[in-house]
C-alpha cells in the first residue's frame, strides 16, 4: 500500500505566473495537494515558454507545473469571473501573484472571495506587498533582491553587484508562502468558525529576512556590510581555494576545534597550537595570512585528494558543482534527488526530486507539467456540472 500524502484533500486553486506563486503552488502539489492551476486561454503561464524547451515546451515548466491540474479560464472576461467565483466553494486556498488591486478589478479579491466561502485562505505574492506606499509599484524578483539588500552584498568589492544565479527572490518567496498558507491553515481548523485570511508575501521582505544581522549590526556600529567575495565576512576560515588541478575547494574551518584539526592535518600543528588564533576574532584579524597559508596546501593537492584528506579529518569542505557533478554524485542519487521522468514523445528527462523528505507521508512526482487546459473537462464538469455542450460553448467564445 503506497503511503498517503500529508496534504491530500487540500484544494488550491492557483492564480499566478511566471515564478513565485507557481514554486509554491508546486511544493504544495509534491505533497497532495490538488492544485488546479488558471492559465489564460490564448498563451498559458509564460513560463511554459521561457528557455530551452522541448516541442514549444519549457523544460522549466516540466518541474514547476508537475502534479498540477491545468485549467483554462479568462479572468478577464466576466463570464471566466464568474467560473472562478463558483469554484471557490470548494476551495481551501487561493494562491495568486498579480499586482496588488488587479483581482480587486475583476471581483476576485480577497473581501470578494471571502463572501462566497469564509474559510478561504488567499495567499498573495507581491514586490512589495499588499500595503505600503510601494504597494502599486512593478515588482519582480531582480528588483526585490535589489530593495531587500542581497544584490548589495552580492559579488566582489571592486565589481558592481551581481545577482546570485537563480530567482532567488521569488524562489524564498515562494517558500515563505508555502509556510504562510499552511499556519493559515492550522490556524483556521483550530477556530471555531473556521475563518479565513490573506497571507501576504512580499518579494523584499522575503530577501530581507535572509540578512542575518545586518540590520542591527549597521544600527549598532553604523557600518554597513560590504561585498566580500567568496569570504564570509567576521568567520574565518571560510573560503575557496585552488588546488593543484586548477579546481576549487570550500572549506569551513571556522569552528575552534575544527580550525585546529585543519592546521594539524595540512601540517601546522604551530597554528592549531597558537593563542592569537584560538577563537573567531583573533582568526578574523589575521584571515588574509591563514587563507593564504591553507591555500599554499591546497596547491600541492588535486581537488580530489585535498577533499578526501579533509574528508578524514572530519573538517567541512566540498568541491563546486555544477550539473554534470550533480548528477553523477552518489549521495545525490541514493537520496532520490535526481528523477527520470517521461515527457512528451517517450522523450527521458531528468528532474529534481523532492524536497523535504518526510519519512510517514512523503512527497512525489505523480506527473509531469500538464498540457494547457489539459483538464477543462475534468474540473469544470466534476465541479461545477458543466456539460459537454457547456463547455464547447466557452471555448468558442474564448472564455476557457
Amino acid at each position: 500500500m503506497s503511503k498517503k500524502m500529508p496534504l491530500e484533500g487540500l484544494r488550491v486553486l492557483e492564480l499566478g505566473n511566471f515564478v513565485a506563486a507557481p514554486f509554491t503552488g508546486k511544493i504544495l502539489a509534491e505533497f497532495g495537494a490538488e492544485v488546479i492551476k488558471v492559465e489564460d486561454p490564448s498563451k498559458g503561464d509564460p513560463l511554459r515558454s521561457w528557455r530551452k524547451q522541448i516541442k514549444d515546451t519549457s523544460l522549466w515548466w516540466y518541474v514547476q507545473g508537475r502534479n498540477k491540474k491545468s485549467i483554462t479560464v479568462n479572468l478577464r472576461e466576466p463570464q471566466g469571473q464568474s467560473i472562478i467565483k463558483r469554484l471557490i466553494p470548494q476551495m481551501d486556498v487561493v494562491l495568486e501573484n498579480f499586482k496588488p488591486g488587479v483581482l480587486e478589478r475583476w471581483g476576485l479579491g480577497y473581501e470578494e472571495l471571502k463572501m462566497i466561502n469564509p474559510s478561504i485562505v488567499m495567499t498573495r505574492i507581491s514586490g512589495y506587498g499588499q500595503t505600503g506606499p510601494y504597494r502599486d509599484k512593478a515588482g519582480f524578483g531582480s528588483v526585490a533582491e535589489s530593495i531587500g539588500g542581497l544584490r548589495n552584498l552580492t559579488g566582489y568589492p571592486d565589481r558592481p553587484p551581481t545577482r546570485v544565479g537563480i530567482a532567488i527572490g521569488d524562489l524564498v518567496s515562494g517558500l515563505y508562502a508555502v509556510i504562510g498558507t499552511l499556519m493559515a491553515l492550522r490556524a483556521r481548523d483550530k477556530l471555531a468558525n473556521e475563518q479565513g485570511q490573506v497571507v501576504d508575501v512580499a518579494l523584499y521582505e522575503s530577501v530581507f529576512s535572509l540578512l542575518e544581522e545586518g540590520l542591527p549590526e549597521y544600527y549598532i556600529t553604523g557600518e554597513e556590510r560590504k561585498r566580500t567575495g567568496s569570504t564570509l565576512p567576521g568567520v574565518a576560515p571560510t573560503n575557496t581555494y585552488q588546488c593543484k588541478d586548477g579546481k576549487y575547494l570550500i572549506i569551513g574551518g571556522n569552528g575552534d576545534k575544527i580550525f585546529q584539526r585543519l592546521m594539524n592535518t595540512i601540517g601546522r600543528p604551530d597554528l592549531a597550537n597558537d593563542p592569537r588564533f584560538a577563537n573567531n576574532q583573533g582568526r578574523v584579524e589575521h584571515s588574509e595570512f591563514i587563507d593564504a597559508t591553507i591555500e599554499s596546501w591546497t596547491k600541492q593537492h588535486t581537488l580530489q585528494e585535498a577533499n578526501q584528506i579533509l574528508d578524514n579529518a572530519s573538517v567541512p569542505c566540498g568541491p563546486i558543482y555544477g550539473m554534470k557533478d550533480i548528477i553523477a554524485d552518489e549521495h545525490y542519487q541514493a537520496r532520490d534527488m535526481i528523477r527520470e521522468v517521461e515527457v512528451e514523445s517517450g522523450k527521458k528527462l531528468l528532474v529534481p526530486g523532492i524536497v523535504p523528505k518526510l519519512s510517514e507521508t512523503p512527497g512525489d512526482i505523480l506527473w509531469n507539467g500538464p498540457k494547457l487546459g489539459e483538464h477543462n473537462e475534468e474540473i469544470f464538469s466534476n465541479y461545477l456540472g458543466m456539460t459537454s455542450e457547456e463547455i464547447s460553448r466557452l471555448k468558442a467564445e474564448t472564455v476557457i
